[in-house]
């Protein structure tokens, strides 16, 4: 079949109909080996249709039989860089923030600010993990890690304590003061 030529003089090549799809040459395959048929393929009585598959990232969550996701994802927030949340947060297992949260936080596990990270306010958790800022009342249940590149500032209540060289905290700084059971089952007051 001839190029036709549009309005304009250009040479087009004929329109596919449904169905016909480009050559593909087999790379690495047996010749016998079928190649899948593409969607628009007409298909057989009884076939069902196909719908492409997307490529997953490798950030993706991987499918858990019966749809649901294991809980502690059910139960995450991230903050994601220039993103500003104001307000009270409860009950979330993990919070991660790469941007600035302006809150009152209960109820959650554990904490990750981010180098980008700024937490202002009020946080009563388990663990926490500042590699960015964080400003006001901090209650640490279980343990505070400041990373080389985190500030802590304001009044801080700790179980245990870990900062790295370079790591800032300032404030009133103290030791939860009760007693905690450390991994291998031995009790000790701090």
């Amino acid at each position: 079949m001839a190029d036709e030529a549009d309005d304009l003089g250009i040479p087009m090549k004929p329109a596919r109909t449904p169905g016909q799809g480009a050559t593909v040459t087999p790379v690495g395959r047996n010749a016998a080996t079928p190649l899948p048929r593409p969607i628009d393929a007409p298909r057989a009585l009884g076939d069902a249709p196909r719908t492409p598959e997307l490529p997953r990232r490798l950030t993706d969550p991987i499918p858990v039989p019966g749809g649901r996701r294991p809980e502690t994802e059910v139960r995450k927030l991230i903050v994601g860089r220039e993103i500003s949340l104001t307000g009270e947060i409860t009950s979330c297992d993990r919070l991660v923030i790469e941007g600035s949260v302006e809150a009152n936080l209960q109820n959650c596990r554990e904490v990750d600010i981010a180098e980008s990270g700024l937490f202002k306010g009020s946080a009563s958790i388990d663990d926490a993990e500042v590699r960015g800022r964080f400003e006001g009342n901090l209650t640490v249940r279980k343990r505070l890690l400041i990373r080389a590149t985190g500030r802590v500032s304001g009044t801080v209540r700790y179980g245990q304590i870990e900062i790295e060289c370079g790591g800032q905290i300032t404030g009133d700084v103290q030791t939860e003061g009760e007693i905690v059971s450390d991994l291998s089952g031995a009790r000790a007051a701090l």
